[in-house]
């Protein structure tokens, strides 16, 4: 199947590589560029945990590698490993998005045991903070990079020629419908099938695009969906 890939170029040409390896033809089409921030400060405090919403949180770790034995809550396996690669030695994938997160931390921290540190980027698709906050917990919330849109010249080719699109959060989504609306090749979109990691990212597309929701929000759903398809 020829598939395009819409994760930024640092991610997409790893997962180009597994899925040419599995017999797919991939078109690397980055639609957000990111680009961490170098000012970033952490306040001194007896943090409780540190929670990540993308694995994009720790692009830049080095102002929290003095916590790296502090537990960091993040919403899957793909955060959780992008924590561990950073050294972090206590990861807990919780949730599977945000609004599933929100609810583990919920039912499992006490607001009384510490502040919440919470890396994300500029633009974030849910409001962790704003839902943890509601709970009691103190959250601080720094922005440790930023996800800038970005647009291929490609973008009428690989419409033309892609059987399959890989969407991986509702910003890409948002932004995948803005730009083929600009396309000339746009008509050919209906007859594109759209493989999207949660619900919340094909909530985004038309309800005519065709569509197919991995049954959890991790690398290994999206590639089992691929097979079933």
């Amino acid at each position: 199947m020829k598939l395009v890939i819409t994760r930024p170029r640092t991610d997409a040409v790893p997962l180009a590589a597994k899925l040419q390896a599995r017999g797919h033809h991939c078109i690397i089409l980055p639609l957000l560029d990111i680009v961490p921030r170098d000012d970033v400060t952490v306040p001194q405090k007896p943090w409780q945990a540190i929670c990540i919403t993308s694995a994009n949180g720790l692009v830049n770790a080095a102002p929290v590698q003095h916590l790296r034995t502090t537990a960091v809550y993040c919403v899957g396996p793909q955060s959780a490993t992008a924590a561990a690669s950073k050294g972090f030695v206590d990861v807990r994938p919780q949730g599977g998005d945000v609004a599933g997160l929100s609810r583990y931390i919920i039912q499992n921290l006490k607001p009384a045991n510490g502040p919440l540190l919470y890396l994300s980027g500029a633009a974030t698709s849910g409001d962790l903070e704003g839902i943890l906050t509601k709970a009691g917990f103190d959250v601080t919330r720094l922005v440790t990079y930023d996800a800038i849109e970005t647009t291929s010249p490609d973008m009428a080719q690989a419409l033309q020629s892609a059987e399959g699109v890989l969407l991986y959060s509702p910003r890409s989504a948002m932004i995948w419908v803005e730009q083929v609306e600009k396309s000339v090749n746009r008509v050919h979109i209906t007859n594109v099938i759209h493989y999207c990691l949660s619900p919340a990212v094909a909530a985004k597309l038309p309800a005519r695009w065709q569509k197919c929701v991995a049954q959890t929000s991790d690398e290994g759903a999206m590639f089992a969906l691929l097979n079933r398809t």
